[in-house]
């Protein structure tokens, strides 16, 4: 008989769909392109502050580290 308080951990979609590398990432090559902006601040290792623009649902807040 199975436990009936037992609870199976299942990812949240936003978590499964995420890219896991830069190469995953889709339409976003105007910034992630060699020798754009965004890519080079990956490979330098030099982030800074961005505004990431777009509707609701599309990962701008979903990182996985």
């Amino acid at each position: 008989m199975s436990d009936l308080f037992k609870v199976e951990h299942t990812p949240p979609l936003s978590e499964t769909l995420c890219p896991a590398t830069l190469d995953e990432v889709i339409g976003q090559s105007h910034v992630l392109w060699p020798g754009k902006p965004l890519l080079l601040a990956f490979e330098f290792g030099k982030l800074h502050s961005m505004i990431l623009w777009g509707p609701p649902g599309v990962g701008k807040t979903t990182w996985r580290a």
